[in-house]
């Protein structure tokens, strides 16, 4: 599967074009993921993008997860923590 076919998948999916994803991608670029101010404005623009509500709990444990824990990140972190 090449990146054009993944981005389908995700624009099917989640119904956001390619060049918002890429849009917030190139945002990101030298952003500090530590700030939370940083975190809670990404948080907003991605569910603003996808037309999704994000409660307030889950933003303060996406926010909490990847502020001040020192694990990595990754699809499957994310999976877990949009299930509970």
């Amino acid at each position: 599967m090449d990146m054009s076919d993944m981005f389908k998948g995700v624009e099917k999916k989640t119904g956001v074009k390619m060049q918002d994803i890429m849009k917030v991608a190139q945002s990101l670029n030298g952003a500090n993921l530590k700030d939370e101010k940083t975190i809670r404005g990404l948080v907003k623009e991605l569910a603003q993008l996808a037309n999704k509500n994000v409660p307030k709990q889950l933003e303060d444990k996406i926010v909490d997860t990847l502020v001040n824990k020192n694990q990595p990140i990754d699809a499957s972190t994310i999976s877990k923590m949009l299930k509970k």
